[in-house]
C-alpha cells in the first residue's frame, strides 16, 4: 500500500481522459448545429457568436480535465487547490470577455452566450450519460 498522495506505479491513471474524445466530438457537432441555428436566426455574426461560445466552453472545459487529470497524476492533494484556482481564473476572464465584447456593442454577443449556455449543457448531459452508461459498464466487466 502506498502512503496517501503517492500513486501506485501500477495504477491505470489515464481513466481520467478516456471521456474527452466523446465530449469533444459531441461538442464539434454542438458548435456545428449552434453556427446553424446563429446563422439562420443572426446571418454571420449569429453564426459566428454561437459557435464561438460553444467553443469557449469546449476550451473551459477540456482546459480544466487535463490540469486536473495532470495534477492527480502528481499528487491528488493538488485537485483542490488547482480546481479552485482554475475556476476563479475562468470565471474571472469570462466575466472580462463578457464585459469586453459587450463594450464594443458587437451583434453576436447574445448568440455568444447563448451558445456558451448550449455548450455548458451538452457537455454536461454527455458526461453524465458516459458515467453512467459507458464507464459504467467498463467498471462491470
Amino acid at each position: 500500500m502506498a502512503e496517501p498522495g503517492v500513486v501506485e506505479p501500477d495504477t491505470d491513471r489515464r481513466w481520467r481522459l478516456r471521456h474527452l474524445p466523446v465530449l469533444l466530438a459531441a461538442s464539434a457537432v454542438l458548435a456545428a448545429v449552434a453556427a446553424l441555428v446563429g446563422g439562420v436566426t443572426g446571418g454571420l455574426t449569429g453564426a459566428l457568436g454561437a459557435a464561438a461560445g460553444v467553443g469557449v466552453t469546449v476550451f473551459s472545459y477540456t482546459l480544466t480535465t487535463v490540469v486536473l487529470a495532470r495534477a492527480d497524476q502528481i499528487n491528488p492533494q493538488l485537485l483542490l487547490p488547482l480546481g479552485v484556482g482554475l475556476y476563479v481564473l475562468k470565471f474571472s476572464l469570462l466575466g472580462g470577455v463578457l464585459v469586453a465584447v459587450a463594450s464594443t456593442g458587437w451583434s453576436g454577443l447574445i448568440p455568444l452566450c447563448l451558445g456558451i449556455v448550449a455548450g455548458v449543457a451538452v457537455w454536461t448531459a454527455v458526461h453524465i450519460w458516459w458515467l453512467t452508461t459507458v464507464h459504467a459498464r467498463r467498471a462491470h466487466s
